[in-house]
C-alpha cells in the first residue's frame, strides 16, 4: 500500500537540572533512571490533553547501558513514569547524540506512519556511569592501526583539532568558554532557562532530601585570566582544558514528538517541525569536525545555505570543536545566530541526553523570533561521527 510522508512536529521538551558528576554531585544518591523518569512525568503535565494511551513508543537513548541506566530504559522509564503498560519502548545509544537519534528515529516512524505520538530523550549519570565504564574496545583498532590511540580519548581527539586548525588557539577557544558563561549567566538572569527545567528530588544521605531546581555546573564568573592558568591534562602544554570544554555531568531530557495532524486533533501546540537530518562518519581521530559534513550534506539536500539558518544549537563538547564548525562554514566566533543562550560549556553535556536539550532551547528561541524560518541543532559523535537536524519553526511570520 502505498504512504506518504507525515509532517512531524516538536510539540515539548523538559530536562532534569543538570549536576556535576561525582560523589559532591547534586545527583550523586539520585538513580538515572529516576531522572529520566522524572522528565516523562512532568512532560506528560504540562500536556493534559494528551491521553497516555495515545503515545506509541517511549525512545530513550544512554551511553553506558548498564545498573540503572540498562533494562531496556525506554520501557523501564515508560512502566516507572506510570504510562500505560501498552506503551512500548527501547533504548538506543549514538553516544553524545543518543537524544538525537532517539528523536530522528520516532520521528521518522512518526513520518512513516508507524507512530501517531512519541517521547524522545536521555539520560546520562556520568558520576555513577562514568564514560567508557566497562567499554572492551577490539585489540584491532591498534593491532590493523584502523585508529590512532588518540580517537579512544575524547580529549585528546579535541587537541588533534587543535593541531589542524592552529588557526584556532588555547586564547581563542578560552575567549569562546568565556562567552559561553556569561550567556547563560544572562539568560538565566532573564528566565530564559528555567521554563524547561523539571524541579527534581534529590536525596543524601548526610543533609536528607533537597530539590534541584537549577544547573549546578555553570561558572558565571569565569574570565580569561582565570582560565590562562589551568592545566591541559590531555597533553603536556597543550590547548583543551577543564574551562574550554564541557565537564562531566549527570542529567536527563524528554520531548514530545507527534504527527501535525494528530497534534492538532489533541489539541497540542506545535513548537516547531522536523524537517530533515542527517549524521556523518569522520576520522575518528579528530571527531569534533563531525557536524560539517553532517551540517553540508543536509544543507544541500535541502537547497539551503548558511545564510537561510537563522539559529544555530550547537552541542559545546569541546570549545575548539565549535570554533571548528564555525571557521569552516565562515561564521564569525561571537555571531548573534549560535547559542544564544550559552551551551554546554557552561550547562553541562550528560552525553546521551544533550541533543534534546539542544532542541528544546531551539523551540524557546523561535516563540521569541518569528523573524526566523529554520534553525540547526547539531553535535559532534564519539568514534568520529556528527548529526545536525533542520527545524522550521512554525510560527514564522514571513512569506518565503
Amino acid at each position: 500500500m502505498p504512504r506518504t510522508a507525515r509532517d512531524v512536529v516538536f510539540v515539548d521538551g523538559v530536562r532534569t537540572p543538570f549536576g556535576k558528576a561525582g560523589p559532591k554531585g547534586l545527583y550523586a544518591e539520585t538513580r538515572a533512571d529516576d531522572l529520566v523518569v522524572r522528565a516523562i512525568r512532568e512532560l506528560m503535565r504540562r500536556n493534559p490533553s494528551l491521553p497516555p494511551e495515545r503515545v506509541d513508543e517511549v525512545a530513550i537513548a544512554a551511553t553506558t547501558q548498564t545498573g540503572d541506566q540498562g533494562l531496556t530504559i525506554g520501557r523501564s522509564a515508560a512502566v516507572l513514569a506510570g504510562l500505560p503498560k501498552s506503551v512500548p519502548g527501547y533504548a538506543i545509544d549514538r553516544m553524545c547524540a543518543g537524544a538525537m537519534t532517539a528523536v530522528t528515529t520516532s520521528g521518522a516512524g512518526i513520518s512513516f506512519g508507524s507512530y501517531d505520538v512519541v517521547i524522545a530523550g536521555g539520560v546520562e549519570h556520568m558520576g555513577r556511569h562514568p564514560m567508557g565504564e566497562g567499554v572492551d574496545p577490539n585489540p584491532r583498532f591498534m593491532t590493523d592501526k584502523l585508529v590512532d590511540p588518540s580517537a579512544l580519548v575524547m580529549g585528546s581527539t579535541a587537541e588533534n583539532l587543535h593541531d589542524r586548525f592552529p588557526e584556532i588557539t588555547k586564547e581563542r577557544a578560552d575567549a569562546y568558554a568565556v562567552r559561553s558563561q556569561r550567556k547563560v549567566a544572562a539568560a538565566y538572569a532573564a528566565g530564559k532557562i528555567q521554563p524547561d527545567l523539571v524541579p527534581t528530588a534529590i536525596r543524601s544521605a548526610e543533609k536528607g532530601w533537597g530539590l534541584a531546581t537549577e544547573d549546578e555546573p555553570p561558572r558565571p564568573g569565569t574570565t580569561m585570566e582565570s582560565l590562562a592558568g589551568l592545566k591541559t591534562p590531555f597533553r603536556a602544554a597543550g590547548s583543551v582544558t577543564a574551562g574550554n570544554a564541557a565537564g562531566l555531568n549527570d542529567g536527563a531530557t524528554a520531548c514530545l514528538l507527534a504527527a501535525e495532524d494528530v497534534a492538532a486533533e489533541l489539541g497540542l501546540t506545535p513548537r516547531m517541525r522536523l524537517v530533515d537530518f542527517s549524521f556523518a562518519g569522520v576520522e575518528p581521530e579528530v571527531m569534533g569536525i563531525g557536524p560539517v559534513p553532517a551540517t553540508e550534506r543536509l544543507l544541500g539536500r535541502n537547497a539551503l545555505t548558511m545564510d537561510d539558518i537563522g539559529l544555530i544549537e550547537i552541542n559545546e563538547a569541546f570549545a575548539v570543536q565549535v570554533l571548528a564548525f564555525l571557521e569552516h562554514f565562515k561564521i564569525a566566533d561571537d555571531d548573534v545566530r549560535v547559542n544564544p543562550w550559552g551551551g554546554a560549556i557552561a550547562l553541562g553535556h550528560p552525553l546521551a541526553s544533550s541533543g534534546v536539550r539542544l532542541m528544546n532551547q531551539l523551540a524557546r528561541l523561535f516563540g521569541e523570533r518569528t523573524d526566523v524560518r529554520y534553525g540547526l541543532t547539531t553535535m559532534c559523535v564519539g568514534m568520529g561521527m556528527g548529526g545536525t537536524v533542520l527545524w522550521e519553526n512554525v510560527n514564522w511570520e514571513g512569506t518565503k
